[in-house]
């Protein structure tokens, strides 16, 4: 019966062909004869991207059979006989469970209604037998006792059965209104009532059932210890009290001995058949006789000497059913009513529901013209009126998601540009540390040659000055694109920027207020310390250029937890356990335009020579190399605030940097082979080692060291390589020799960190040296690989 409702939609809709008009062709792609609107997502490519939501109406049916408003009655017409016809089945299928429940019922409550039947019986028998019992005991058990008894007023119909027997049991009267009851068979019958105890049962003497209650008698009452004699007082269950029973359960009542009918309200054919169904097995509960359905329900009628005496109550279906049919007659007549009134109704709404859908299709066009302010009219709380505020929000989030969309692109563009940036840096780095260390390495040659009084001693001053300074540009400059060697450790920050305060007070102005705001049970975080001071430096001296008039600069450290909303509107933090140090200042602050470049290396709003531009970069670059992110909130006229997140960590606290232990005093007899690719470097290089008294080999590259070593009739002590050659990079080239002589010692050196203790192309005894250096730093280096122990790691 629901798929009715689907099936006349099927059938009594006319078809309906799809025109669409494909991307990049002309012409209709189509199904001949009928037409009808078809929405489809159209990019626009203005912007030169995809802008979501925008909807084009492809083709506009023009021989549609039916109308708009036709359709909508029609709908509505099936939608009311499907709700009808499927209420009609629910109401049909929760009467036939009704109907159930109440045959079950009624079927109970005749056996309850037998009970109580069975109860008052007993109680009025059981008064007689009281009386019957006093008479006999003042007559002395005399027969004429139940004859007197069973002749007497109060006797009436009720009762129709009287024995009164001796206290041997043997029966001494006995008087009936029925046929003859043998004498031998009430004997038996009773002493199997005094067998089992209590003073009621069930006598069955052939095809008569009787209800009895016995009461015996004493001659010293009530000591009750000398039996005198029994009575017993009987009621016949006959058909005309089993039609009474019937009739007061309103079912049929049966009688039952095992297989056999004793009595019931039954036709004699169907006791017959009613016998043949429940023969040799329990009594089903529902039963088929002579087209008649039946609900069965029995009761033992007593566990005693008749325990398969039993009483069977029939529940007819036959009454209820034809209840039911007129139910469903009515039912139909209602349906038929409430589908004529339905379509009547939606004949007279249809205009009133068709012209705002008219309103919300003009809406729909306005969004195809680009006008997202046409009034759509979406005043009421029907569903239509609902769509119609769902479009309207949907307008909204277009204009929202293509704003969303553009700054994602300007999003993506600034991290492309920021790490093309770091690529090219890390580039000019390496190229600009071989020229930083010739020079800065001649120059220390110059000046351990010249004496302080000769005039060129100041010459080479300057050289190495501008050397240093260029050396800590560069420095800056791997601090952006995050290759610069860190020693991370866990650190408190509290206890960081507190034994900074002092520094950060001598730096700060005194026309500006300075305060630090610690934050309690403050987590920690894993960095490198001395990196870390250098990013609160650096903003401590970006707030206070920021205010040159003076104002108030805070420092505050406490813990934050991002959830998923936080991490949306400050990207690109992720979700977790931070802490966050933060710069605040009343300075001039900065637009939009500003804050998109001032991590960008080299970009300054000072006056010109007044700033590099690398501060805010190298800010940048190491907060990113310390796995956290910095977020920067300011407006013109309103200052700024830098935010530095940091990943929360729950190792303790490690102790101070602590002193450098000088390495161990050795003797400067090792062969050394230093391989670097840069011909100014590698000479400098190995006139540095030279100098310190070891024995040097030089290669230009990789394959040119492993034939050197190969062809070296002695021991090579230490490799000095370059991490970046032709023909072998510096990490195979130090396997490979360390195949062939396993107690070699290596030094990487290189302009950029592509060095990673962790990384699996470098040995894990390997040291490190930072270009541009020192003759002392890599003399010092030097001596250091050569007297340390395999087994210990280097420095991280």
């Amino acid at each position: 019966m629901f798929l009715l409702p689907a099936f006349f939609c099927l059938v009594l809709l006319p078809p309906v062909h799809l025109k669409f008009q494909p991307a990049g062709t002309e012409g209709p792609f189509s199904f001949p004869k009928r037409e009808c609107y078809v929405w489809r997502h159209q990019p626009s490519n203005e912007t030169g991207g995809n802008v979501p939501g925008v909807f084009t109406q492809t083709m506009l049916s023009k021989h549609a059979r039916l109308g708009l408003r036709s359709k909508f009655i029609l709908s509505l017409v099936l939608v009311t006989a499907g709700l009808t016809c499927g209420t009609l089945f629910v109401v049909m299928r929760s009467a036939e469970a009704q109907m159930q429940r109440e045959i079950e019922e009624g079927a109970r409550n005749a056996i309850l209604s037998f009970r109580v039947v069975e109860q008052q019986q007993q109680m009025a028998l059981g008064r007689k037998a009281d009386l019957l019992a006093i008479m006999a005991y003042i007559r002395n058990g005399e027969a004429s006792t139940i004859r007197d008894a069973s002749e007497s007023p109060w006797q009436s119909d009720d009762c129709n059965l009287f024995v009164l027997a001796d206290r041997k049991g043997k029966v001494v009267a006995l008087r009936t209104t029925t046929p003859t009851f043998p004498v031998a068979t009430a004997e038996e019958l009773l002493r199997r009532s005094l067998k089992e105890g209590g003073k009621t049962g069930w006598w069955l003497n052939g095809k008569r059932l009787y209800q009895v209650v016995w009461q015996s008698y004493y001659a010293d009452a009530p000591l009750n210890s000398t039996l005198l004699g029994t009575v017993v007082v009987g009621r016949e269950i006959d058909a005309a009290r089993a039609t009474d029973l019937g009739r007061i359960s309103a079912s049929q009542v049966v009688f039952r001995h095992g297989a056999d009918v004793v009595v019931s309200t039954l036709p004699a054919f169907k006791e017959q058949e009613l016998a043949r169904q429940i023969q040799d097995r329990p009594v089903p509960e529902q039963m088929q006789m002579e087209n008649e359905r039946f609900f069965a329900s029995s009761v033992e009628l007593g566990p005693g000497m008749h325990s398969d005496l039993s009483l069977t109550v029939l529940k007819s279906y036959t009454p209820l059913r034809a209840s039911l049919s007129r139910l469903k007659h009515l039912l139909l007549a209602l349906g038929l009513i409430a589908v004529i009134a339905g379509v009547a109704l939606v004949f007279l709404i249809s205009d009133r529901f068709t012209r705002p859908l008219g309103n919300l299709v003009e809406g729909v066009r306005a969004v195809e013209r680009g006008d997202f302010a046409y009034p759509l009219g979406s005043n009421g709380g029907d569903e239509l009126a609902q769509v119609t505020r769902a479009f309207d929000r949907m307008r909204s989030t277009l204009q929202k998601n293509e704003a969303r969309r553009q700054q994602l692109e300007d999003q993506l563009r600034q991290s492309q540009k920021m790490d093309a940036l770091g690529r090219l840096a890390g580039g000019v780095a390496h190229d600009f540390n071989n020229l930083l260390t010739v020079i800065k390495g001649h120059g220390d040659l110059l000046l351990g040659r010249l004496e302080p009084a000769d005039s060129l001693h100041l010459s080479g001053m300057q050289i190495v000055k501008a050397a240093d300074r260029a050396a800590s540009l560069t420095r800056q400059l791997l601090a952006f694109c995050r290759m610069q060697l860190l020693q991370p450790k866990v650190v408190d920050l509290n206890a960081l920027v507190s034994e900074m305060c002092s520094l950060l007070r001598r730096l700060v102005r005194e026309d500006i207020a300075f305060t630090f705001q610690a934050g309690e049970s403050l987590g920690r975080v894993k960095a490198d310390p001395g990196q870390i001071e250098q990013v609160i430096v650096n903003l401590t001296v970006n707030a206070c250029d920021a205010m040159p008039e003076g104002g108030k600069l805070t420092i505050e450290t406490h813990n934050v937890n991002v959830d998923e909303r936080w991490a949306a509107a400050r990207p690109p933090i992720q979700p977790g356990a931070y802490v966050l140090l933060a710069v605040t200042d009343t300075g001039q602050g900065m637009d939009a335009s500003t804050r998109g470049r001032i991590f960008e290396p080299f970009f300054t709003t000072k006056e010109q020579g007044k700033g590099t531009g690398l501060g805010l970069a190298t800010v940048y670059g190491v907060v990113k190399q310390s796995g956290g992110c910095i977020w920067v909130v300011s407006e013109p006229g309103k200052g700024a605030r830098f935010e530095v997140y940091l990943p929360r960590v729950e190792e303790r606290a490690e102790s101070g940097r602590g002193q450098e232990t000088p390495a161990a005093q050795v003797r400067r007899t090792a062969t050394v082979l230093i391989a670097e690719d840069e011909e100014g470097v590698r000479e400098l290089a190995s006139e540095f080692v030279s100098s310190a008294g070891y024995t040097v080999l030089t290669a230009k590259d990789g394959m040119e060291a492993l034939a050197i070593a190969e062809r070296s009739d002695g021991p090579i002590d230490l490799l000095v390589t370059d991490v970046v050659m032709p023909k072998m990079r510096g990490p195979e080239l130090a396997k490979r020799l360390k195949e062939l002589q396993p107690n070699l010692r290596i030094v990487y050196m290189s302009g950029y960190l592509e060095y990673n203790s962790g990384n699996d192309q470098f040995l894990e005894e390997g040291f490190f040296l930072q270009k541009p250096f020192s003759r002392n730093t890599l003399v010092s280096k030097v001596d250091e690989a050569l007297s340390h122990e395999l087994e210990v790691l280097p420095l991280r």
